[in-house]
């Protein structure tokens, strides 16, 4: 029974009830009266025909009037809440329907045995879910399901029939497998939805079978969006995990939208996005794709994202034009003659307005599909025709042997320093030579040099002209791969001596710094003799489990950061000698804000701490790869999979490590994985137990943070 107020009451179809009005003495407790909102003090009767105030006509077809008006507005006052009621049975009833309609088609998988834990990633023995996508027994899934190797799989049909499957095929790129079993009979497969009939904002269903065999278990939404997750994906707020992973996705009436699977935009790892479980960000791959590249799988096909090479000049995806900045050498795209600075306009018939579109068109692409580019370079437009690949090379930059001086007003660069043994030395070039021009390209300053090796590959020859003394004499020489060298015990200085800057400027010495919105701390040494002028590199030195003495942190640190133009950056955890990794948004914050308020060396940026410090900071620096070009380690294994080098962004690992490290088998795994990559790696020796760097190996690391600027 439902109140309107305090003496007024409605009966269950929401009308106002006659026969219990409050009784009261006027009438001797026969009749009741009840309070007219619209007129507070007077009386409506509850019986008509005992009530004295009712007995003059006039007042009888007042009280009657006011009875018919109380009742219509209790009426579509209620009727709204009876509405909601019937309309949430009725919502209910229909989401079941759905589900019953499509749980033919979804069945429980089993895996038996496998690895306990996939890059961090931990897996237990429970069931996931999988659609039949074909009578004769082809059943998809997602790939997570099986990422940790199970060496058997199972299959639960609705009935309860078990039957053993195998892999047919893999979809790399969106995270699928094809399985296969032998049915006893024909299966039924569900409905699929066309895509054109998708609508933003439909109701959407989440369906697995994985707690009880006899019935499906499902959780409701919306469809968020479509052609997400660089146009692979749709994505609904019902709650997706690995409860649902390989199930479908429905719609009210039942038919497959898509094939759950945890996706992420930011990687392609095998467990990408199963940190979203349950977050109300759920992906799934589109039906009508699924029936695409269905024929494929079953041939044993395995599908791969597909490749060109390319790099875009953009400081934003989402903002910047797709200029291209440089292509990978012997990829798609350079084969295809594609060149830094052309202005792509139009992929596969598409317009291009921004970068994001053109990493988009590739991303839902497959190694082996071609792409038409239309370019602008200059006034000309061309058409290339671009066959994606399933790999590329790892990336090496080319090597020429030289540091470069740091002064902007050199008229070309000033070699400061010249490796032995590198393609410079051989070629004669000698500290105090200024280089003028690359391949016939004038230089004016160090990002003008970089940018002319990033045109080039090892083994290419190069022609430098270089101004000796007097005299200008160009010199041929065959570029090496940047090598990772230990640095020598002392460089002749990067710049030379500045004049006292009258401008104002921020704030040196021990600098306190706090981020909007976070609770950590952090401290910041800046030389006393910073200038604005003089670029300097950027250390984010994080601390391990046992926390760290600030003070002698910056009396260790203060030298090194004089003698190398460093500024030194040291956050606090929130939580002593433990670093969430939420607060790896933080520390890029703490980042881009020093960057902002000091002149930074882009080359010299570099994110190091010991133990767990040094784990998230290879955290911060694998997610952001466009600011930060250094990884210093102590004794700490990597978080994750670190970013390819490419022609426009270079990234160099110091690590440090113990051979009784507890942590030994982690960090040699990180170690193999950087020389896949080939990427630039100089080790420390710590002996036989972890232990922190000493005075010597510290000043060495700064040292090897000073010459990342080489070329």
């Amino acid at each position: 029974m439902k109140t309107f107020n305090a003496n007024c009451k409605l009966n269950e179809r929401g009308f106002l009830k006659q026969k219990a009005f409050l009784r009261t003495p006027r009438d001797g407790g026969r009749g009741g009266t009840c309070r007219n909102p619209f007129a507070p003090g007077s009386a409506v009767p509850g019986r008509f025909h005992n009530s004295p105030l009712c007995k003059k006509p006039v007042q009888f077809a007042i009280c009657n009037l006011q009875l018919t008006i109380c009742n219509l507005v209790l009426f579509f006052v209620a009727l709204p809440l009876a509405a909601a009621e019937d309309l949430a049975v009725l919502e209910r009833q229909a989401f079941v329907a759905a589900v019953e309609r499509a749980a033919p088609s979804v069945v429980r998988i089993e895996t038996i045995g496998g690895l306990e834990r996939v890059e961090g990633v931990r897996f237990g023995a429970g069931p996931t879910s999988g659609l039949i996508v074909d009578p004769a027994g082809y059943i998809l899934s997602s790939a997570f399901n099986f990422s940790h190797r199970p060496t058997s799989i199972l299959v639960r049909l609705p009935d309860g029939t078990r039957k053993p499957a195998r892999r047919v095929a893999t979809d790399h790129a969106r995270m699928l497998v094809l399985l296969k079993i032998e049915p006893d009979a024909p299966l039924p497969v569900g409905t699929f939805a066309p895509a054109r009939e998708l609508r933003v904002g439909q109701w959407t269903i989440a369906v697995g079978r994985t707690f009880e065999v006899d019935r499906p278990n499902f959780t409701v939404g919306i469809l968020s969006a479509v052609d997400r997750v660089w146009g692979k994906a749709l994505q609904t707020d019902a709650a997706v995990s690995p409860n649902n992973y390989g199930g479908p996705l429905v719609d009210i009436r039942g038919r497959v939208l898509g094939v759950l699977a945890p996706l992420s935009p930011r990687s392609d790892k095998e467990v990408a996005g199963v940190e979203w479980y349950d977050s109300g960000i759920g992906f799934a791959i589109p039906a009508e794709h699924i029936q695409h590249i269905l024929p494929r799988l079953k041939k044993g096909e395995d599908l791969r994202p597909g490749l060109a090479g390319l790099n875009l000049k953009v400081r934003s995806l989402y903002t910047g034009k797709a200029v291209i900045a440089g292509c990978r050498p012997k990829s798609p795209a350079a084969e295809a003659g594609l060149k830094p600075g052309d202005v792509i306009v139009e992929v596969d018939g598409r317009k291009i307005a921004r970068a994001a579109e053109v990493k988009e068109q590739i991303a839902r692409r497959y190694a082996g599909d071609t792409l038409k580019f239309v370019l602008r370079r200059g006034t000309r437009r061309l058409e290339k025709d671009i066959t994606l690949v399933a790999k590329l090379e790892p990336y090496q930059h080319p090597w020429l042997g030289i540091l470069p001086r740091r002064d902007a007003d050199a008229g070309g660069v000033v070699v400061r320093y010249v490796f032995p043994e590198s393609p410079a030395a051989e070629a004669k070039i000698l500290p105090g030579d200024v280089i003028t021009a690359v391949q016939g390209r004038p230089m004016k300053n160090r990002e003008g040099l970089l940018k002319a090796l990033a045109r080039l590959a090892p083994g290419d020859e190069a022609e430098i002209e270089v101004q000796h003394g007097e005299r200008r004499e160009k010199r041929t020489l065959k570029l090496g791969v940047l090598p990772a060298p230990l640095p020598p015990a002392a460089l002749p200085p990067a710049r030379k001596a500045l004049p006292a800057d009258a401008n104002k400027k921020p704030s040196a010495g021990v600098v306190p710094l706090k981020v909007a919105e976070f609770a950590n701390e952090a401290t910041a040494y800046v030389p006393g003799g910073y200038r604005p002028s003089a670029a300097h590199g950027i250390v984010l030195w994080l601390h391990g489990p046992a926390g760290e003495d600030r003070a002698e942190l910056l009396d260790r640190w203060k030298p090194l950061c004089d003698a190398h133009d460093l500024i030194l950056v040291a956050p606090k955890s929130t939580q002593r000698g433990k670093w969430l990794s939420r607060e790896a948004e933080y520390l890029q914050k703490l980042l881009e804000k020093i960057t902002r308020e000091y002149s930074a060396d882009p080359l010299r940026i570099v994110a190091a701490g010991e133990a767990t410090g040094g784990t998230m900071a290879s955290l911060v620096a694998f997610r952001n790869p466009d600011l930060v070009h250094g990884l210093a380690l102590i004794d700490a294994p990597l978080a994750g999979v670190p970013p390819e080098n490419n022609p426009q962004r270079r990234f160099s690992v110091y690590w440090a490590t113990a051979k009784k490290s507890p942590s030994a088998w982690a960090i040699n795994k990180g170690i193999a994985k950087l020389q896949e990559l080939k990427i630039p790696l100089t080790r420390t020796d710590l002996g036989e137990a972890p232990r922190p760097l000493t005075k010597n190996e510290l000043a060495e690391l700064a040292r090897w943070i000073d010459m990342l600027d080489r070329m």
